[in-house]
């Protein structure tokens, strides 16, 4: 199981995610002078997912930094910031947008600390959301997560929950390497359990959701909700799945992977995004090499359509994978 630093005397909370991320936010400026936030609209407004409402009148207008529309400018400014010891929180709105901030993700943040010989620090988070299901269209509704999975130098996080969206953006703003942290569009509002005190989660420590012995069903992000629905209505059926959250992908938790397939000999991996060059993919390599002699069936991979995410409502949910298909694609594994 994971690695939290968590007192276990405590009372716990129902929380919205958005309400579990503005109280990490909230925690970590007050805790340290050194953390700012900068984006379009999340002063006043509160942001557009309403993560850094009354954080304003909190801190000011000196930490909370309302920004013109001008990705790649305030970027930027951050990761000059994070060089001088800083510790920013930059908010682009949609993961769509980051394709406006690559060079200063992928080209300065990210290689800072390698081309300094290990001298610098980029110690940064760059917060989005991305995935699909509000009818946002193709520009406003991608799972790029694999561009930043790629790119050697960031860590990558994709909470699933209220609990481990706040640890794991705690530990992201005290990291000392840039960390591109994903939030799901559709999760804002889904409640969990969240302590009433100061706690983080290891970047790099995954969560087994749901234990179980015939199959590992590895999922992230706005996957996990349907694959954990899934597995609750197979067990109905006399089907005990292990369903793996890996939370971060960067750095990943691979030997909990490992050791759920040695376990199940069986895996199925869900992602939103398309297959081709996807994370699902790497991981399905990474268990072919290390845990082959322990499959007693294919690696199968359920993934997002190969198309951009149409505007229409119905058609959006038929581009990306659904509890059903995780269902059937189970049964087909076990033959059942």
């Amino acid at each position: 199981m994971s690695t939290e630093t968590v007192n276990t005397d405590i009372k716990m909370r129902e929380l919205m995610v958005r309400e579990a991320l503005n109280e990490a936010l909230c925690e970590e400026l007050a805790r340290d002078e050194r953390v700012f936030i900068m984006g379009e609209g999340i002063a006043q407004r509160g942001g557009s997912y309403k993560v850094t409402v009354g954080l304003l009148d909190k801190f000011g207008p000196k930490r909370i930094i309302d920004t013109p529309i001008s990705e790649a400018s305030f970027t930027g400014m951050c990761v000059g910031a994070a060089i001088t010891g800083m510790r920013p929180v930059v908010e682009i709105l949609f993961i769509d947008f980051t394709s406006l901030i690559i060079d200063q993700i992928v080209n300065q943040a990210a290689k800072y600390r390698f081309m300094s010989g290990g001298k610098g620090r980029v110690p940064m988070v760059l917060r989005t959301q991305g995935g699909s299901g509000n009818g946002l269209a193709a520009q406003h509704s991608q799972s790029l997560e694999a561009w930043y999975y790629h790119t050697p130098g960031l860590k990558v996080v994709m909470p699933s929950t209220s609990y481990d969206a706040k640890g794991l953006l705690k530990s992201a703003i005290r990291d000392e390497d840039p960390v591109v942290f994903i939030e799901h569009k559709l999760l804002y509002m889904d409640k969990g359990p969240v302590p009433d005190t100061d706690y983080t989660i290891e970047l790099g420590a995954g969560d087994i959701k749901r234990p179980g012995n015939d199959i590992t069903l590895v999922a992230w992000s706005g996957m996990v909700k349907r694959t954990l629905a899934a597995a609750e209505e197979l067990s109905a059926q006399g089907i005990d799945a292990e369903v793996i959250d890996p939370r971060s992908l960067v750095p990943l938790d691979k030997e909990m992977i490992l050791s759920s397939v040695r376990k199940t000999e069986h895996l199925i991996i869900i992602q939103e995004a398309i297959r081709r060059g996807g994370v699902a993919s790497d991981i399905a390599s990474i268990v072919q090499e290390e845990a082959f002699d322990y499959l007693d069936a294919p690696i199968k991979i359920l993934a997002g359509k190969n198309t951009p995410i149409p505007f229409n409502v119905n058609l959006e949910k038929a581009c990306v994978p659904r509890q059903e298909d995780i269902m059937r694609a189970v049964k087909e594994i076990l033959n059942t």
